[in-house]
């Protein structure tokens, strides 16, 4: 028999018993409507290893990760090729997760998988709401003739919650239209206080890391440059944590494209903070 100690490939300080946890990492590589460069289907992966060399504790937040109580479950299979089967295979996986009185934390893949978060989570909580971190509108119809793009997430998204309930974060790219459409909602948000018109709701906060600048994040796959530096998107997670967060993802790391592995690490960190608030 052998005795090991064997290699841990979960997620750092999670808790190995889905039963008695709160909160499931979900791993979503899916990647197949990006517009510009492939590879976040390898982000969960990349990013549980680089886990390791973080620490559990967090001192902005003064809370080490085994308090979160979150468990990892591991990645998703998704058939390649076949988006609607793998939105299907995400919403009713996050679905089984609500009904068993938890909350969803998705480590993507591209952004397109977190509308089947939304349509799984908006099941369960009627008045959600979603706090948006990009670089880009994600507000087309479609891209290039396809409904089911990582460009249009938060509009499909917005046909199920409301555009009212949606609030935008880094926002620098985007069509005229897009523009106009966070316009007419005021969907962006420029301070702190701007989130203050979701208080009292439930929030999904969806994290797409190339909301920060490509100096700090070059391994994505579309990276925007005039971006957040690392603590000005964990001030504002600060200040979300008087919010009622009932899920979370980050999503669209490339690990590929950066090989000095430091956006993994970006990354991964980022989940840690956002762990934090949940």
């Amino acid at each position: 028999m052998l005795r090991g100690p064997f290699l841990d490939r979960n997620w750092m300080g999670q808790n190995p018993d889905y039963n008695s946890a709160d909160i499931v990492m979900l791993g979503l590589p899916f990647d197949g409507t990006v517009s510009y460069r492939p590879g976040s289907r390898f982000a969960p992966e990349q990013i549980r290893l680089a886990s390791w060399g973080l620490e559990e504790y967090s001192p902005k937040f003064d809370k080490f990760l085994e308090d979160v109580n979150f468990h990892d479950a591991g990645d998703l299979e998704f058939p390649l090729g076949n988006t609607y089967k793998s939105l299907d295979t995400i919403r009713q996986n996050v679905e089984d997760i609500y009904k068993d009185g938890k909350r969803v934390f998705g480590i993507g893949g591209e952004h397109l998988v977190t509308l089947p978060e939304i349509e799984a989570v908006s099941k369960f909580y009627k008045d959600l709401a979603i706090v948006h971190f990009d670089a880009h509108t994600d507000l087309r119809e479609e891209y290039l003739g396809e409904e089911m793009s990582h460009s249009a997430v938060i509009r499909h998204a917005s046909k199920i919650i409301g555009a009212e309930n949606i609030k935008q974060i880094g926002i620098r790219s985007g069509m005229k239209e897009e523009w106009e459409f966070m316009k007419k909602y005021n969907t962006l948000a420029h301070k702190y206080t701007d989130l203050d018109a979701l208080k009292g709701k439930k929030i999904f906060v969806t994290v797409d890391l190339d909301v920060l600048d490509t100096s700090i994040m070059p391994g994505t796959g579309t990276p925007e440059v005039g971006g957040l530096q690392f603590n000005e998107l964990v001030g504002w997670f600060e200040y979300l944590r008087d919010f009622d967060i009932v899920g979370a993802d980050v999503v669209e790391l490339a690990p590929d494209y950066d090989a000095s592995g430091a956006s993994t690490a970006v990354a991964t960190k980022v989940i840690r903070e956002l762990l934090m608030i949940m």
